[in-house]
């Protein structure tokens, strides 16, 4: 893949970037929180990385910045965000490797088939809106999580146990998808 220069220093690759930069400031703030207002800045911090996750799309397309660079960077950068958090987590919320290995299991079967089905010149256009649907209820149930650590632990275990659920059913419908892709290919 050739990437022009002007494809690297579009507006929606730069936010890309920039949440790439936030994961290490989030992860700072998050470990070494002491007191409400240190997890807030955490909070924050991923809820800016959220909003620019929207605004680049949002700008690739109603722009025509569609990029196939922004294409590859944009999905890393979730997926090191979405990894950075629910390790961060870890810290805090005894039962959040679930929701590790569910991720896990999840980004390795897309990851894996959409190598295969990319050699053989298929590829999976964006997420699906059951992907879509997942990835906005696991950042604000991570959201109130960080926000509020000293949340009762029930409160956390319906969070994590929604965000589960919605990842486990994402990854079930993104199956017969790639099974499509594959028989089609």
């Amino acid at each position: 893949m050739r990437v022009a220069v002007k494809d690297i220093f579009t507006i929606p690759n730069i936010l890309s970037y920039i949440r790439i930069v936030l994961i290490p400031l989030f992860a700072y703030f998050y470990i070494t929180a002491v007191e409400p207002r240190d997890y807030y800045i955490a909070a924050l911090i991923i809820l800016f990385s959220g909003l620019t996750d929207l605004l680049d799309g949002f700008i690739a397309r109603k722009f025509n910045q569609i990029t196939e660079l922004g294409k590859i960077i944009d999905p890393i950068a979730d997926k090191l965000t979405q990894m950075a958090i629910i390790v961060c987590l870890l810290f805090q919320y005894e039962y959040v490797w679930i929701l590790i290995v569910l991720f896990v299991v999840k980004e390795l079967f897309m990851g894996i088939n959409g190598l295969v089905l990319l050699r053989r010149g298929k590829r999976l256009d964006g997420s699906m809106w059951f992907g879509k649907v997942s990835t906005a209820v696991f950042y604000v149930a991570t959201f109130l999580l960080i926000a509020f650590p000293e949340m009762n632990s029930s409160t956390a275990a319906v969070l994590m146990t929604v965000t589960g659920a919605f990842l486990a059913l994402s990854f079930v419908l993104y199956i017969p998808v790639f099974w499509r892709m594959h028989r089609n290919a």
